[in-house]
């Protein structure tokens, strides 16, 4: 059988964010006096770039990765050139098809939800330019080429959040996102600029092949070059301590946050895995990134706990996934951030845009059980049986802690979240049940670690794994990450069950974000006023999340 992609070029990579951006090209006026024809055209423009992305998929898979260059600009100082690229490897792959099928189901969404809306037709404009900037970030061959398309995602995003213009609070959420993106913009910049400089191209395959042995010692300038794509990494996903604007852009449309939550935020992994040649050789880059993550995540997951908003407990449960996925990042563990990513995006692409139906799901009648049944004795000896199912399955589908030391975090983790699903599940059903609860979770185990074996494969070759120099950081951080999580299963255990003093007081202190986003938000009012200034009573609402 004859092998047909040598005949067709990767430059059909460029069909997806294509077909976006000329859809677009219809004009603000057009689109603000035909509304409904606007919705019908971004509907359609979505179906076709996910059909592009499909037909791509199919021909690129399970092939090495290709690049394609329709014209190159050489820059000054010797930093390589500017140049209108593809690149197709599994990463691009998977996520053009993530992305453009979130997008379809966005943009089908948004005909309804904004269906005689005012503006209606300025914002499916800003949508398919918004689909289209974050598909060219995912086909850009060429460094230059995808911070431009990093920018221009994040400002046609602020058209959409800023959609209800009136509304102070919409206002001044999307101004906050607004200076944490343009810091992260600088941040990205600087950081081609150095790579630019030391490595003399811009080009991914390139650079994909002069990182591809080990660099020791690492050069200062791309030392800071991976420090810098952390930050840019980490106020692109919302992390600590510059979260709270995420929190905060409920008050966009419903499909805004579904987009924002299910695909944008997980910008700041992609970035890390695009730039893994680079960030696979500076252990001081993914120690920091680590920390930030485990930092976000361990307070977010505390705080999303004391939420009576459905959305605004959707919104932490996005901050703490974006620092479990950039953890994972920083601890190495490429393949399983990129599953997260996937199953994320996914699965809080359904959870915002079914978030108005969440309220019956409250009111209808559920099965109460007291998660302290039982007290510590019980938690350990549950926690243990988690841990030998865990890691006896882990062994099975052939995980090497003794090349990937992070692995043995990553089982530790799976260890304490089986042991919540046996402690909830054990509580309800009772003792009777045990042995199925056992199954139940060997199950769950066991698809995590298949999934995590056909990422692992699936992504060999398209991202560098860590290199000896900078494997030394996993000495500790492992310990740290596991003591963390073993202390977070107490922490919420003590925070749904106890009816001490202490728990009212934490909960009233968690339910307030800590209070970081108060001093966030005034600093940010001093420094850099939104263009419309909220009332005492908006900054108070946005900074405790209500």
């Amino acid at each position: 059988m004859t092998d047909i992609t040598p005949a067709i070029s990767p430059a059909i990579g460029l069909v997806p964010p294509a077909v976006l951006w000329l859809a677009g090209l219809v004009g603000s006026r057009w689109a603000a006096a035909r509304p409904s024809a606007v919705a019908r055209l971004n509907t359609a423009a979505a179906w076709a770039a996910f059909a592009a992305a499909t037909g791509i998929a199919a021909i690129f898979a399970l092939k090495p990765p290709v690049a394609w260059t329709a014209f190159s600009i050489a820059l000054p100082g010797d930093v390589g050139a500017f140049s209108l690229s593809v690149y197709l490897n599994a990463v691009t792959l998977v996520m053009l098809l993530l992305v453009s099928f979130v997008g379809v189901i966005v943009s089908r969404y948004a005909r309804t939800y904004l269906d005689r809306e005012v503006g209606q037709g300025r914002f499916h404009l800003w949508l398919m330019w918004t689909l289209a900037s974050i598909l060219t970030l995912i086909v850009s061959g060429n460094l230059l080429l995808f911070a431009l398309a990093w920018m221009s995602t994040s400002l046609c995003l602020h058209q959409l959040l800023t959609f209800y213009r009136e509304r102070p609070a919409a206002m001044l959420a999307a101004h906050k996102k607004f200076v944490a993106s343009r810091i992260g913009d600088a941040a990205l910049l600087l950081a081609v600029l150095l790579i630019g400089s030391n490595l003399h191209t811009l080009e991914l395959p390139e650079l994909y092949a002069r990182l591809a042995a080990p660099l020791q010692p690492l050069p200062l300038g791309l030392q800071a070059a991976a420090l810098l794509v952390v930050v840019s990494a980490a106020l692109k996903s919302a992390q600590f301590p510059l979260h709270g604007w995420l929190i905060q852009v409920m008050e966009a449309p419903t499909p805004v946050s579904a987009l924002l939550h299910a695909g944008i935020v997980n910008a700041g992994a992609f970035l890390v895995l695009r730039m893994s040649p680079l960030m696979s050789q500076s252990g001081l880059a993914l120690a920091v990134l680590a920390l930030i993550g485990l930092t976000t995540l361990a307070l977010a997951s505390l705080v999303m706990l004391t939420q009576t908003s459905i959305k605004v407990s959707l919104a932490w449960s996005t901050t703490a996934q974006m620092g479990f996925m950039l953890l994972e990042c920083g601890l190495g563990l490429y393949s399983l951030a990129m599953l997260h990513l996937v199953a994320h995006s996914l699965y809080k692409a359904h959870a915002f845009l079914a978030s108005g139906s969440g309220v019956d799901g409250f009111r209808a009648p559920v099965v109460r059980y007291s998660s302290s049944r039982g007290g510590a004795m019980r938690t350990v000896g549950i926690l243990a049986v988690a841990a030998a199912v865990s890691v006896s399955l882990a062994a099975t589908f052939g995980l090497d802690w003794r090349q990937e030391p992070a692995l043995i975090a990553a089982a530790a983790i799976v260890s304490v979240a089986t042991a919540q699903l046996l402690l909830q599940t054990t509580a309800v059903l009772g003792a009777a049940q045990w042995l199925r609860a056992v199954g139940l979770a060997a199950v769950v185990c066991s698809a995590y670690y298949l999934l995590h074996a056909a990422f692992d494969m699936m992504l060999r070759g398209s991202v560098l794994p860590l290199q000896p120099g900078a494997a030394a950081a996993q000495a500790w951080l492992v310990p740290l990450v596991i003591a963390l999580f073993l202390l977070l299963l107490g922490a919420q255990r003590f925070i749904a069950s106890s009816s001490s003093a202490l728990r009212r007081r934490l909960w009233v202190h968690l339910y307030n974000g800590l209070y970081i986003d108060v001093a966030i938000t005034r600093l940010l009012q001093r420094a850099w006023p939104s263009p419309t200034q909220a009332t005492p009573q908006t900054a108070s609402h946005l900074s405790t999340g209500a």
